[in-house]
Formats: structure tokens, sequence, C-alpha cells
């Protein structure tokens, strides 16, 4: 016999199909089904199988984001090509790399620090102020 579907289960339902249609945005899933956030991630915290869906359609707000870079990269946009190069060609050289020096064995450098005389910036300290 089937397990009796509930109130929450359709609810559910509704939210997983809310969050595909809105890649995965958990305000606007709630929104469109006039579900409160706290009870999505009550849900989330309570039931494996719904969390799962959820993880699920989460991939797929991702596959859609990087069909779109693709999109972009096929168009010659140079930000997405970077970007693309940056993540996902590493092992073929693409990463920034900060370039450190070590300054362990040089002399310290002494800095004076003078402060604006805030009576009047063009008098010096020994001389009294004019009225």
């Amino acid at each position: 016999m089937a397990k009796k579907r509930t109130k929450s289960d359709t609810l559910k339902d509704a939210l997983l199909k809310a969050l595909e249609k809105n890649l995965g945005n958990v305000s606007k899933a709630c929104k469109a089904v006039d579900c409160a956030r706290d009870t999505f991630y009550r849900y989330m915290k309570e039931d494996e199988e719904f969390a799962q869906a959820v993880e699920d359609l989460e991939n797929v707000a991702l596959d859609f984001a990087e069909s779109a870079l693709m999109v972009n990269i096929g168009k010659g946009k140079e930000t997405s090509i970077i970007f693309f190069l940056k993540t996902k060609g590493k092992h073929r050289g693409y990463v920034e790399k900060i370039q450190t020096e070590d300054i362990s064995d040089r002399e310290p450098v002494q800095v004076e620090i003078i402060a604006p005389n805030p009576r009047n910036e063009d008098q010096s300290d020994d001389k009294p102020a004019k009225d």
C-alpha cells in the first residue's frame, strides 16, 4: 500500500518545481508557493529525500550557468575566457601567482611621520601663533 500524501508532501513538490523554475533561488521559490523560508529549511533538515532533490536542482542551476559561460566564450567575451582558463585551466598553467620576495636579510628602514600643525600648517612649532 502506498504512503498517504500529506500537505507537507504537496508543498515539498511545489517547492521543488519552484526551485527549478527559479534556478535554485530559495527566496523566490518560497514566495512563489507561499511558504516560509523557515519551513523550507526545516524540510531540508528533517527530510533527506527532499534535501537530496534540492541538491540535485542546485546542480541543474550550475549546469545552466556553465552553459551561459560557454555561450559567452563562444562569442569571444574575454572576461569569460579568462575566468574559464583560471578555473578549469589551472593544470595548464593558467593561474594567477603573487610574486613575493624575501626581505628578511635587508636593513630596516626608518620612517618619520610628521603630523600637520593643527594651529596653522605654515607655522613652525617653535614660533607662537599670530593673532
